[in-house]
């Protein structure tokens, strides 16, 4: 039996990034995937969902080219060119993964691996050993019995991105991150969307007033939609799919070509062993302590499987941690309250710390400022005006308790604040900070501004 000093179970942004830490610490190290390198988030999650939506920005620049002072005629879109770039996409960032397997001299074992006691793995009945076992299977889209999946009428993000034709209708249940990329993408191609949200607001993570910002945005591109609405069934006989929706006005039958769920995921947790060695779950998640050790000892879990938000970032910068206590580095626990959420529909939305509902529940006196981007020189030359920067700030200490943006490129400005909180930088610093000019990262000093009434541009 093949020994190893750490396995690994799931090769997503959790897993791989995990195994390369690893073998940097001089571990001997396996990783095991049962289908793709790079899991879910680079063959069918985050990387070509963005290439999609490049697909969706381009068209749209091409069709307001004569607000650029260009004059186009005739422009189409070829659906299943854009579906295939996706793809090709993520087939490269794959092949990338591969290469730093190799690089890093970690053995790649494909197949669908379950624990055994003893810390054993067993991969399609071979077994090996490990000192530390490592679990970050991931997750995969959540069905609900209301909403059961056929693939083809009634289909998941998996499906959603490789459809073989552009559906003329769609309708969308969930508006988190995963719902409200994929209904800006199918709307900006000409589909006809609708977004039933069960929910009061859009992104209902979010500041409240990002939520109603994307709305109103939203419904502007013509986007139907329908919040504090529920999808209580569907039909998919004869042509297409029609879900009866409950409102606050009562029943309603809503009809469209595809029905894409998109109401949240579920953990990848069953079937992988973690009964036969008494590993500790509850809600659909394994019980780790602040270093991502279950109860057993040599058995870890990282990623969408543990608590804590279910994102990329999130997962490698776990695995990291896990190794590093590991190999017995002094390591701090991750401060779960710094963590940068993005969606990347147009406009784009970004937010790190409490939204302004949070801060006034936890009792802090607070300073809000807020900065729109059409008082942007860059977001006037760019066309891109929409969106605004809020900050909220504690009024007692400065300390910045909460940064929340929706506009054009808010996604690549939000580890401003990360960083800015992660140095307990107060509001005076960053207003202090000289920001570069005309950019739309200064937004942010004008924001911070605004909230210490310092404010130039409004």
């Amino acid at each position: 039996m093949t020994k190893y000093d750490i396995i690994i179970i799931g090769s997503g942004p959790g897993g791989y990034v995990t195994a390369i830490r690893a073998s940097q610490l001089g571990f001997k190290t396996a990783l095991v995937e049962k289908e793709s390198l790079g899991g879910i988030c680079l063959n069918w999650g985050c990387i070509p969902t963005k290439a999609l939506l490049k697909s969706a920005e381009v068209f749209e620049y091409l069709n307001h080219a004569d607000d650029y002072g260009f004059s186009t005629k005739g422009i189409s879109s070829d659906f299943n060119a854009i579906i295939s770039r996706s793809r090709n996409v993520a087939d490269g960032m794959s092949k990338g993964v591969k290469f730093l397997m190799k690089k890093n001299k970690i053995d790649v074992i494909n197949g669908y691996g379950k624990i055994k006691p003893g810390k054993i793995v067993d991969v399609d009945g071979i077994e090996y050993q490990a000192d530390n076992i490592i679990i970050a299977t991931g997750a995969r889209s959540r069905i609900l019995t209301s909403i059961p999946q056929d693939g083809k009428k009634v289909i998941g993000y998996r499906e959603a991105m490789s459809l073989s034709k552009q559906p003329k209708k769609i309708i969308v249940v969930g508006s988190g991150a995963i719902g409200v990329e994929f209904a800006y993408f199918y709307n900006s191609l000409g589909t006809e969307v609708t977004i039933v949200e069960y929910l009061p607001n859009l992104v209902p993570l979010e500041d409240y007033e990002i939520s109603k910002e994307l709305e109103k945005s939203f419904k502007k591109k013509g986007i139907k939609v329908l919040t504090s609405t529920e999808v209580t069934s569907i039909n998919t006989k004869g042509k297409g799919v029609k879900a009866t929706i409950k409102t606050k006005k009562g029943d309603e039958v809503l009809s469209a070509d595809i029905l894409l769920s998109a109401t949240g995921i579920k953990s990848n947790i069953e079937n992988i062993g973690l009964e036969d060695v008494g590993i500790a779950i509850d809600k659909d998640k394994v019980l780790v302590d602040s270093y991502y050790q279950t109860n057993i000892p040599g058995y870890y879990a990282i990623g969408d499987i543990v608590p804590g938000p279910a994102l990329a970032h999130v997962a490698s910068a776990e695995g990291i941690l896990c190794v590093e206590k590991i190999s017995g580095h002094d390591v701090t626990p991750i401060d779960y309250g710094n963590i940068p959420g993005c969606t990347y529909c147009s406009p784009e939305i970004s937010s790190v710390g409490l939204t302004e509902k949070q801060a006034i529940d936890k009792g802090f006196d607070i300073k809000i400022g807020k900065f729109p981007f059409s008082a942007s020189g860059k977001a006037s030359a760019s066309g891109k005006k929409d969106g605004f920067v809020k900050v909220i700030f504690d009024s007692k200490y400065g300390e910045w308790l909460g940064c929340h943006m929706i506009g054009a490129g808010v996604t690549d400005m939000i580890a401003e604040a990360v960083l800015g909180r992660k140095l307990e930088t107060t509001g005076q610093e960053v207003l202090k900070t000289i920001h570069p000019h005309p950019t739309m990262s200064e937004a942010i000093m004008e924001a911070v501004a605004d909230a210490y009434d310092e404010v130039i541009h409004l």
